[in-house]
């Protein structure tokens, strides 16, 4: 792969990682049971489904040559962003979305599955948030030390 494709896939890891570091930031900060609808457009997808592809390109590009420069900081941020925020988000995230979206908001099952929803969403949001925030950082140490 030539230099030039991988500083623009890098650079692009970087930016998306901090899209969505701070899309999840604001989610924390805003979430209710409605945006959880609304939040999936293709913009979302994009920029979520897509990091996570840059990730695993990145992580596989690094591993193959550990010795090029920034390679450490790509396989990292490849890492913290599949597992800290794209597998966080399908293993957690996601199914107490379904959970809270099968539920009347204005029911006692519903307020009870909010209270539970809420602190345990948040948190795991709040984990997705630092490893995006912890992906961008190593995608742009790689930048650094590629220039």
């Amino acid at each position: 792969m030539s230099d030039r494709l991988l500083l623009v896939l890098t650079l692009l890891a970087t930016l998306s990682a901090g899209l969505m570091a701070g899309f999840f930031f604001t989610f924390s900060n805003t979430v209710m049971q409605a945006i959880n609808v609304t939040v999936l457009n293709p913009f979302f997808f994009a920029a979520f489904f897509g990091t996570a592809l840059l990730g695993i390109v990145l992580g596989v590009l690094a591993l193959l040559n550990l010795s090029a420069p920034g390679s450490v900081y790509l396989l990292a941020g490849g890492i913290l962003y599949v597992v800290g925020t794209f597998l966080v988000t399908v293993v957690f995230n996601v199914p107490m979305n379904e959970a809270l979206a099968k539920v009347d908001p204005a029911s006692i099952q519903g307020a009870d599955l909010w209270r539970d929803y809420l602190s345990r969403w948040v948190m795991w949001n709040h984990v997705r948030t630092l490893a995006s925030l912890a992906a961008l950082a190593s995608f742009a140490l790689a930048l650094v030390q590629r220039a």
